[in-house]
């Protein structure tokens, strides 16, 4: 295979670039009673394109924004990756590597609400892709307003790779956002990245102990500001979000809505956010796209695929509060 996504739409005037390191395809399966040591035939199913980066992308572009998606991709599993998104229109300049892309699979059982999830680790990615990723990387960041790092790595990628992105990033002035978890987290943190997205769970975890009131939460979040961090964003799941620019914080709280699966809220979230963030508004006023639009794709089955209109309807009846 050659190093150039065969599927790859040309650029025209891309806003973010979205770093999803470990694409999958993502199988859904809808299963009323869902039971283990049993044979089930599903009522609903659906087969897309996965990883944090793509679920942003898909609903920045719903949104009637420009995005590019980048990352590893490798093997039939990779060539199916890529096929799923010239299907959604979402242009795509991905690395191919020797290794084979990941299958995920997800089974919603409406009756029980459960949801349960089968993800494979990954291929192994060698040093020489990395390197070639990263340069990749650093020529696709020419002319971008953000760039968002998404999600976990596979095997062989190393902890240094999200921050010495952040690092690039910089220096040529292109704002970024992190949305990680656990070690590559609370590494890629130290680099200073412009804007951080954790849950209140992945806050926890920098914080060294568990945040359970809104004051711890808030607190906890306005520390970030000791590593250069400009704007921590946290998702609390049914109980909204909260921003804070290390200063001044906001609580945005959803209404009520029809749950159906919180997968991909968190990317919807910050598709949303960034959205309003380049027309300009303040940062209590993304917070409050990026709640309507996790909310948005709660109700869905699938990973962003809320509709722009149902992202305004909700937006209108968020609550917003500043807090003290």
């Amino acid at each position: 295979m050659g190093t150039e996504s065969p599927l790859y739409y040309p650029r025209s005037n891309d806003l973010i670039l979205t770093i999803t390191p470990n694409a999958s395809i993502d199988k859904t399966y809808v299963i009323e009673g869902f039971g283990v040591d049993r044979m089930h035939r599903p009522s609903e199913s659906n087969t897309v394109a996965g990883g944090k980066g793509i679920n942003v992308v898909r609903v920045f572009n719903e949104l009637g924004r420009d995005g590019l998606a980048t990352g590893f991709v490798g093997g039939r599993m990779g060539e199916a990756i890529l096929e799923c998104l010239t299907q959604e229109n979402i242009r795509h300049d991905f690395l191919h590597i020797q290794g084979e892309s990941r299958l995920c699979i997800k089974v919603m059982d409406p009756r029980s609400g459960t949801q349960t999830e089968i993800n494979e680790i990954g291929p192994n990615v060698s040093e020489d892709e990395v390197e070639r990723m990263l340069e990749k990387i650093a020529d696709l960041l020419v002319g971008m307003d953000y760039v968002v790092l998404c999600g976990n790595v596979p095997p062989g990628v190393p902890l240094s790779f999200y921050g010495d992105i952040i690092k690039v990033a910089k220096r040529m002035e292109v704002k970024s956002v992190l949305d990680t978890s656990e070690e590559h987290l609370r590494e890629a943190i130290k680099a200073g990245p412009y804007m951080v997205k954790p849950n209140v769970a992945e806050l926890s975890q920098l914080a060294g102990h568990e945040l359970f009131t809104l004051e711890e939460i808030s607190g906890a979040a306005k520390s970030l500001k000791q590593y250069g961090v400009s704007v921590s964003a946290i998702t609390m799941g049914r109980s909204g979000a909260m921003v804070t620019d290390g200063v001044r914080a906001w609580l945005a709280t959803p209404p009520e809505i029809d749950f159906t699966s919180s997968v991909g809220s968190g990317d919807s979230f910050v598709a949303a956010f960034l959205d309003t963030c380049l027309s300009g508004q303040p940062l209590s006023e993304a917070l409050v796209s990026g709640t309507a639009a996790g909310a948005a794709n709660a109700t869905t089955y699938g990973a962003g695929f809320c509709s722009k209109g149902s992202i305004m309807d909700i937006r209108q009846r968020v609550t917003l509060t500043e807090l003290s």
